[in-house]
């Protein structure tokens, strides 16, 4: 049993998926910040590299956007790609989709292969493709899915389709028309846009993500949607009953006293999942270290002692952790490169039961993911294609004292770095009467303290006095030295 929590504000929307009471999704949205994915642009081309075989186009936004060679349509009609070169050059006008957002200093991911979502299906109106979701398993549903949109294609539709994977649960004939009809009309929408306004411009913009959670996210296991604003559940109704008719007798008007998030502890879950350190029920835990280049997860046995022996005892912490991953990944929005570091297992069948239980746990999963088995090094490697920011990056930011780095120099290495910079300054002004250091207060401390004679080695070595001035705004790796 599913339930979906919706909580909005003018500024910012929030959307939870629960499975049984346990939170395994959350989706946020910033007015400030909306995601870009799905939305398509008439770009202007900045520059062209040859040697990258890509380019930088200008769509509006502070960065330039990233278009590969690989993602341009047009660089595909022969049996060889095309060096860019030959596409594209600079100046040229080109409509194009973000694939990804941009993240950290990374501008967003284009491509010129335009897809555009509905209920049941995704319209390709460049391309006469007619495909199934991978996530359908079922070959016989699969071939008389694919031959019923086939069937149902108008003759003069150059475009394709590809069916989504909310048919699985079953859709009519009628429903598939409907799909047809409005995202052909979009695409005209959006042609005719392209004409008339200049590069860059924005074309069309994706649904808000209230919209795009009873599209995607809405199934036969939805209980109910709950949403904590009048106007957002009038706006949703209305939305529902034209595109998504089955989520519309399952919304509700949220009107308890306690905020919505704070009744399902949705909260609680949140400031959980920003959090380094993760505990396991059975007395272990995990560690997530999230860096620009991948994700490592460490899993430690913690206080679990077990009730036989050592290895049985790392096999259930390794089989709880493998859940827990998996509903992680999900709620922090990991993508990339992640290593996972298990407790080492000696039984290739304890490995390999691990393995599946982490298979089953990421199967529910929307993103695309690839796993590995175990490596030489007793590692698993997996990826989770990055779309959008991780939840940390999207409600974080870097520490301003550590710089991101989780950790800040000791008091007695800045006193050293402070020491350092006062010869260099002796050096360059040797006219100088006086030294004055300005430091935090624990660094002040460890001068008058334990660091004392090296401060009385210091000016007798440039024979001018040094004097120490206390600055409560400064961190402990801050500090001036100024020559008077």
């Amino acid at each position: 049993m599913e339930e979906v929590l919706i909580n909005y504000s003018p500024r910012e929307t929030r959307a939870a998926i629960l499975s049984d009471g346990i939170l395994e999704e959350i989706h946020l949205e910033r007015e400030v910040s909306r995601g870009l994915v799905g939305n398509v642009y008439l770009g202007r081309v900045v520059r062209v590299l040859p040697g990258m075989q890509s380019a930088f186009i200008n769509i509006g936004l502070e960065r330039t956007a990233f278009l590969h060679v690989a993602d341009i349509e047009e660089a595909h009609r022969s049996d060889a790609v095309l060096p860019i070169e030959r596409v594209l050059h600079e100046g040229d006008a080109v409509m194009v989709q973000v694939a990804k957002d941009p993240i950290g200093t990374k501008g967003a991911r284009l491509t010129t292969t335009v897809s555009l979502a509905g209920r049941k299906l995704v319209y390709l109106p460049k391309e006469p493709h007619i495909g199934v979701s991978q996530r359908i398993d079922d070959p016989e549903l699969r071939e008389r899915l694919r031959e019923q949109v086939a069937a149902m294609r108008p003759k003069d539709e150059k475009g394709g389709y590809i069916v989504r994977t909310s048919a699985e649960e079953g859709v009519t004939e009628e429903e598939f028309r409907n799909d047809m009809r409005y995202l052909k009309l979009l695409w005209e929408k959006i042609r005719y846009s392209a004409s008339h306004q200049p590069a860059p411009s924005l074309l069309y913009q994706d649904l808000s993500l209230a919209q795009r959670v009873l599209r995607d996210m809405v199934h036969a296991e939805t209980q109910a949607i709950y949403v904590d604003s009048q106007d957002m559940y009038q706006s949703l109704r209305s939305f529902a009953e034209t595109f998504v008719p089955a989520a519309a007798g399952r919304l509700r008007l949220y009107r308890g006293d306690a905020s919505l998030f704070e009744k399902f502890k949705v909260d609680e879950e949140i400031e959980k999942a920003l959090r380094r350190r993760v505990d396991l029920k059975s007395g272990g835990y995990l560690v997530f270290d999230q860096t620009e280049a991948m994700t490592t997860i460490d899993v430690n046995t913690g206080g679990y002692v077990g009730k036989k022996d050592f290895g049985d005892t790392v096999f259930k912490t390794n089989l709880e952790a493998a859940q827990t991953i998996a509903r992680q990944l999900r709620l922090r929005n990991l993508g990339g490169i992640i290593i996972i570091d298990f407790i080492d297992m000696d039984s290739d069948e304890h490995r390999e039961a691990v393995l599946a239980e982490l298979r089953r746990g990421i199967a529910r999963d929307r993103t695309r993911m690839t796993l590995s088995n175990f490596t030489e090094l007793g590692l698993v490697e997996m990826t989770r294609k990055r779309i959008r920011e991780s939840l940390a990056h999207m409600v974080c930011e870097p520490c301003p004292v550590c710089g991101g780095r989780g950790e800040i120099k000791t008091a007695r290495t800045v006193c050293y770095e402070i020491m350092r910079e006062v010869v260099r300054e002796w050096r360059q002004y040797k006219d100088a009467k006086e030294f004055k250091i300005l430091a935090s207060q624990s660094v002040i401390d460890m001068f008058l303290d334990s660091e004392s004679q090296a401060l009385e080695l210091l000016h007798e070595f440039i024979g001018k006095p040094v004097s120490l001035l206390v600055e409560p705004e400064y961190t402990q790796e801050q500090f001036d030295v100024i020559i008077a």
